[in-house]
């Protein structure tokens, strides 16, 4: 059971959790396939734009901020386990949560 003055701490280590908004930028490298280790669900869930060469990108299936790359979807083709073949596009990546609005934190290599 959980008194009153526990409460407060709580509310505390809760608040602590939660990033500022001035450093709330997306991981270093995020997929959407569900099978690559670099998936988080909850992340994606929040929405991520995506900058490629100074263009806005909306078909991206991977990136890597630090390495500078994307993956995109070549065509229809599928491999052999039916998964689609993508392509490694190199240049700078940006990244950053559309649900914070036109002025959100971008991450970017520098």
């Amino acid at each position: 059971m959980t008194d009153t003055p526990d409460m407060p701490e709580t509310d505390e280590a809760a608040s602590a959790a939660v990033p500022a908004a001035g450093g709330d930028v997306p991981p270093d490298r995020l997929a959407i396939s569900p099978r690559s280790p670099h998936f988080d669900g909850d992340l994606l869930a929040r929405g991520i734009g995506i900058r490629f060469k100074g263009v806005e990108k909306n078909n991206v299936e991977e990136y890597s901020i630090s390495e500078g790359w994307i993956r995109v979807q070549a065509g229809k083709t599928m491999d052999r386990r039916g998964q689609p073949l993508t392509l490694k596009l190199s240049g700078p990546v940006e990244a950053w949560y559309k649900d914070l609005g036109d002025d959100a934190p971008v991450a970017r290599k520098d």
